[in-house]
């Protein structure tokens, strides 16, 4: 399935499979990774549980997965991963949406509880811990009491897209970022937001 038999870390980004669920908010985690494959001219290879590719990033062996499969089980293949591959929890990094933030916000952190996201819930389940890493990309919560799941299935608006793709290329340089200074210097980059240069939009 991957190219190497262990790996130092495990990307994995958060969404559902099938057209209609393509550019819903939802699936931001596959996008993510679909902009790391495409900044790095790879591809990924399909298989029935797991789409996936793994890179060489900052002298690390890196796996990168989408669990190809709905939200709400994702954890069943991210166990599978890293059980087969002897991969560390710690190591292990969970791209997803976040309502709770604005469009654009990012922030980044190990631990904590699955804040009502049916897939960090998975994940947790299947892991059997809290103790992985989470990116999470703020999605908005332009809804209506009880519309939440209407909300994150439907599909950005155009006004939104010009800063979806900007926070998408964050994201991505976020996870390089992680993989070359660790998560204590990440989250301080990262949650403050110093380490994009607003002007340029470009990393620091």
């Amino acid at each position: 399935m991957l190219g190497v038999k262990n790996f130092d870390w495990l990307i994995v980004g958060l969404g559902n499979p099938g057209p209609r669920y393509e550019k819903t908010r939802h699936n931001i985690g596959w996008m993510v990774l679909d902009y790391i494959a495409e900044k790095f001219n790879l591809e990924f290879t399909h298989r029935m549980y797991v789409n996936s590719f793994d890179m060489m990033l900052h002298d690390k062996s890196i796996a990168l997965i989408k669990p190809n499969i709905f939200m709400n089980n994702s954890g069943e293949p991210v166990n599978r991963v890293r059980e087969r591959y002897n991969i560390n929890i710690d190591k292990i990094v969970v791209i997803t949406d976040e309502v709770n933030y604005p469009l654009g916000k990012l922030h980044i952190k190990s631990g904590g509880s699955d804040g009502g996201h049916n897939g960090i819930a998975s994940v947790i389940d299947k892991l059997n811990t809290t103790n992985f890493i989470r990116l999470r990309c703020g999605i908005g919560n332009n809804f209506m009491s009880g519309d939440m799941i209407n909300y994150v299935l439907s599909d950005f608006d155009e006004s939104e897209k010009t800063e979806l793709s900007l926070m998408i290329k964050r994201a991505g340089e976020s996870v390089e970022y992680l993989i070359a200074n660790g998560l204590n210097k990440t989250m301080q980059a990262v949650n403050s937001g110093s380490i994009f240069d607003i002007s340029s939009n470009e990393k620091l």
